[in-house]
Formats: structure tokens, sequence, C-alpha cells
């Protein structure tokens, strides 16, 4: 698995994955900026996303939606803040409801994405801060932890194949 290291800290109100992945920071770029990588591995095996909006440029949106094992349906959206690529990304994310607005009942999370070059390979750290402790530990119960790492490890398969 290419999950090196995953941190909570509640006092920073963030939640920090890192991974190493055998491509450069170009090669890593594409599996977020292409919607069709990106369906490959954002969501847990048995949550495959599906994205019907990407538009990877400050300000551009994306929509997706995640199915689950008996075909229900989680939404989400992103909202790009910040890129420079092939370095960072700056989203906002959160969920949905059917229309494809955001759910006000629900926390947007602020995603920090930095792909930093060693040697023949990338360091990718993917930082998500909350609003407060009780956001954290509400999406932390849902398992989000659990559920970007089995994401985020299935990036190692999808680089060795394109």
């Amino acid at each position: 698995m290419s999950i090196v290291e995953s941190r909570q800290d509640p006092e920073a109100l963030t939640l920090t994955l890192v991974a190493e992945l055998a491509a450069p920071p170009a090669r890593v770029w594409q599996i977020w900026s292409d919607p069709r990588q990106l369906e490959q591995w954002w969501g847990p095996p048995t949550w495959p996303a599906t994205f019907e909006r990407h538009d990877v440029a400050v300000g551009g949106a994306s929509r997706y939606y995640m199915t689950g094992p008996e075909g229900q349906k989680a939404r989400g959206w992103w909202r790009f803040l910040a890129l420079d690529e092939p370095r960072t990304l700056e989203f906002e994310d959160g969920f949905s409801d059917e229309s494809g607005s955001p759910d006000p009942q629900m926390p947007t999370i602020h995603v920090l994405v930095e792909l930093e070059e060693a040697a023949a390979s990338t360091r990718m750290t993917v930082t998500s801060s909350f609003a407060t402790v009780e956001q954290m530990q509400q999406l932390v119960q849902m398992g989000m932890v659990e559920g970007m790492t089995e994401a985020m490890g299935q990036i190692d398969r999808l680089l060795e194949t394109a």
C-alpha cells in the first residue's frame, strides 16, 4: 500500500494522509485532473465514484456520486480554490443532495493536496481541515479515515497500468 502515514490532529482540526507513489508529480497530477482516472480510485473499492462534472480550474466545480454495494448513492461536490500544476490542488469538499446542491446539514472540508518530487517517486500529502472538532469527529466516525485509506490504496495499481 502506498500510504506511509495517517494522522489526526484535533487541535489543528486536520486529518492528514501521506502516500509514496512510484510516479513523477506530473503523472500523479493526472489522477486528480482526469475524471476517468479519478473514478478508478476516489472512493473505497465498495463505493466507486462517478464524476458527472470535473472542471479543474480555479473557481471550477466537480459533482460526483459514490455507489454503495446495494446501489445506494452518496453525492458530493468540490470547488477548486487554488491550483499549481503539478504541485498543489486546493479545494472545498462537501456532501450534496440529489440536485447537486451542498447539503447544509453536513460539514464542508478544506482539502490541500501537495505533490512533492522525491527521486523517481512522488510524496503526496492530503490534508483535510475542518471548521470544528465536532465536524471532524462526525466524519471520522462515519469512516472517513478508513474510506480515504482504502481509496488511496487503489492508486498504485492505477499508476502501474497507465
